[in-house]
């Protein structure tokens, strides 16, 4: 009788303190849409009702933000010093810094800057040059160079930098239409057409026509490249040559041939330069002949990366040696040029410095550090876990405020503040506490932050938590079902979505296997079902069975070679098909020279997960590079020509 009159009250004390914070959550939020809409009362009477929720730190950010005008410095830093080491804390500083700098409050700013921690931001950085320049700080216009050479949009507050540049005959027409070019490589026309309101005035008006060349360089070929002495217009004709090369490398060299003699040997070798990435992107063998063409003409990061992956495309390894050896050496320090290099010394009987390159590669535990542990006659496997957490651990890391906000909002489902406050929290965390936070996070389900956090450890791993296997007897059920292997429908899952049930990407995709909504449609269609909703997609059940479905698809329309169909569920089965060779090609090779760098690190990243899957479950380990496999020469076939076997992944 005791016993259960014990139990009721405990059940009745249960329900009550779950009612209470469920009220405090809904408070929380409401008071977050007061704060949006500008309801000051609103969000002020919130506050004072939640100073003790864990979520309490936010509404006293809210409040400050709104009047953040008006308050006066020891306002603002008596928050920060309150939340001192915070997310919020940073971010408020970083939300002051960028009003200061837009009332030019200098001494104010640059007391503050140099406490910011997250101090990455673009704006920032050019209002701390503006506020650098009142003082004649040295190296100010040198940083400012940099942005200025960089081809992309720059934030606002450093115009006033780069027209103090100008004034101090730092910058010049030259360095104009450097940035001009830069611009139009990376296709970047509006900045390019910015850039040209600092030419000389006689020289503007040549690039009005920037727009009509990037959208139809051939018309512009054809009708507007008969004058070309001007600097202006001779630019104009190098970007229309070469934005024809995008998608037609022969057609842009038949122009090009007609109008070269009117370069300078400079202008020449760029121009061979453009067009050889862009031919390279397009697998076209006649990319080599043109980067040989453009010699000794400096070349960027994307343009050095093609010319290694045209010659991979035909295994001259020669070139890809010296075009290895062209590269800064902080690129060639990246995994994928190790690995490649070595492969190249390895072609040519230099195995002992192959070896000396694979095997610190090899001690890396993804794509390339896989393919340099076969490369030495290993087998890839998983390590044993190294550290295990205690609880005492698990708990210290549940005890820090960060962490406690950060659980919280992913219960309120505000996924991006919780994320952010995460990723600060456990920013400068060791390899023990990182395994105990991921830890943390698998026991609330938030497999997406414990697979991140436990990506992290440098020495000490727990590939459990690295890769996890939820609704496993489903997975199953339906890999049995098409005859699917397992470890790659997980491989592809965990690159897709982490496992977020309700994650959608930018261009509409959902669920676990992210089916976008014409793709989720065509295969209900296929498979007879009826009364098909939308909604139904982020049903783990459903999206599973679709994304399943399809994944046999795109494998039976690539002739069962898991690479063709990896990068078809990334981007389309017309695509995949079109970037094979005549020739058949290494698997390996295919995957490094996919033109699109989402696919490529997708494909990477879904074929090395697959092989750690498989070893998780215990299968027979299959080789990496025998998972690449080989990857037939083109032929005729192409299934999106059938209209009835059409999928809606098949590009025009």
């Amino acid at each position: 009788m005791f016993k259960s009159i014990f139990l009721f009250f405990f059940m009745l004390l249960f329900s009550l303190a779950n009612a209470a914070a469920g009220s405090a959550d809904d408070e929380f939020l409401s008071a977050r849409d007061a704060f949006r809409k500008g309801d000051a009362a609103r969000l002020n009477l919130a506050a004072k009702r939640l100073e003790h929720h864990v979520l309490a730190p936010y509404l006293e950010y809210y409040k400050l933000l709104m009047r953040l005008k008006e308050a006066s410095p020891s306002e603002v830093r008596g928050y920060i010093a309150a939340n001192a080491g915070s997310y919020l804390a940073d971010r408020l500083r970083a939300d002051w810094l960028k009003m200061l700098g837009q009332q030019q409050k200098w001494a104010l700013f640059l007391e503050e800057y140099p406490l910011l921690d997250g101090n990455d931001d673009a704006e920032l950085s050019c209002f701390a040059l503006q506020a650098r320049m009142q003082r004649n700080d040295p190296g100010v216009f040198q940083e400012g160079r940099r942005k200025w050479l960089s081809g992309t949009e720059s934030a606002a507050a450093c115009r006033p930098v780069f027209e103090a540049m100008t004034a101090a005959g730092e910058l010049k027409t030259e360095d104009v239409w450097s940035r001009i070019r830069l611009a139009l490589e990376l296709g970047n026309v509006s900045v390019a057409r910015q850039a040209a309101l600092d030419l000389p005035e006689a020289q503007k008006s040549g690039l009005r026509e920037v727009e009509k060349v990037a959208e139809n360089p051939q018309r512009f070929l054809d009708v507007g490249s008969a004058a070309l002495q001007g600097r202006p217009e001779r630019e104009l004709a190098m970007f229309a040559i070469y934005r024809l090369a995008r998608s037609q490398p022969m057609s842009a060299l038949t122009y090009w041939d007609r109008i070269r003699t009117q370069f300078s040997p400079e202008e020449q070798r760029y121009v061979w330069g453009q067009m050889a990435f862009h031919a390279a992107r397009k697998h076209d063998p006649i990319a080599l002949q043109w980067f040989r063409e453009a010699g000794d003409t400096p070349m960027n990061e994307l343009q050095l990366t093609w010319r290694v992956r045209a010659a991979l495309r035909i295994q001259d390894w020669q070139q890809v040696l010296s075009g290895i050896a062209a590269m800064p050496e902080e690129m060639q320090s990246q995994g994928a040029w190790r690995y490649w290099k070595a492969r190249g010394l390895k072609s040519i009987g230099n195995k002992t410095a192959a070896n000396a390159i694979l095997a610190p590669l090899s001690l890396e535990h993804n794509f390339y550090g896989q393919l340099s542990l076969e490369e030495l006659g290993a087998v890839v496997s998983n390590p044993a876990s190294t550290y295990e957490p205690s609880e005492d651990e698990i708990r210290e890391i549940r005890e820090i405020r960060g962490i406690q906000r950060a659980l919280a909002l992913y219960r309120l489902d505000q996924r991006t503040e919780a994320n952010r406050e995460w990723l600060w929290s456990t920013r400068n965390f060791g390899d023990e506490q990182l395994l105990a936070a991921a830890e943390l996070a698998k026991r609330n389900n938030w497999l997406d932050r414990a697979i991140n956090t436990a990506d992290k450890t440098r020495a000490r791993h727990d590939f459990s938590l690295r890769y996890p296997a939820p609704h496993r007897d489903l997975m199953q059920a339906y890999a049995r079902e098409h005859e699917l292997d397992e470890a790659w429908i997980y491989g592809l899952i965990r690159q897709e979505s982490r496992f977020v049930q309700h994650a959608r990407s930018s261009v509409g995709a959902s669920g676990l296997m992210q089916l976008m909504p014409a793709t989720a449609k065509w295969i209900a269609s296929r498979m007879g079902m009826k009364h098909f909703r939308q909604s139904l997609v982020n049903q783990i059940d459903t999206n599973i069975s679709f994304g399943t479905y399809y994944l046999r698809y795109v494998l039976d329309t690539n002739d069962g070679q898991p690479v063709l169909a990896t990068a078809s569920y990334n981007a389309g089965p017309s695509r995949a098909r079109r970037w094979k060779d005549e020739k058949a090609l290494e698997g390996a090779i295919y995957t490094e020279s996919i033109p699109f760098t989402e696919t490529r690190g997708y494909v990477q990243k879904v074929m090395s997960n697959a092989s750690y899957y498989a070893n998780r479950f215990g299968r027979q380990i299959v080789p990496l590079r025998q998972r690449l496999g080989t990857i037939a020469g083109k032929d005729a076939k192409n299934d999106c020509q059938n209209p009835d076997e059409r999928s809606p992944s098949c590009d025009p």
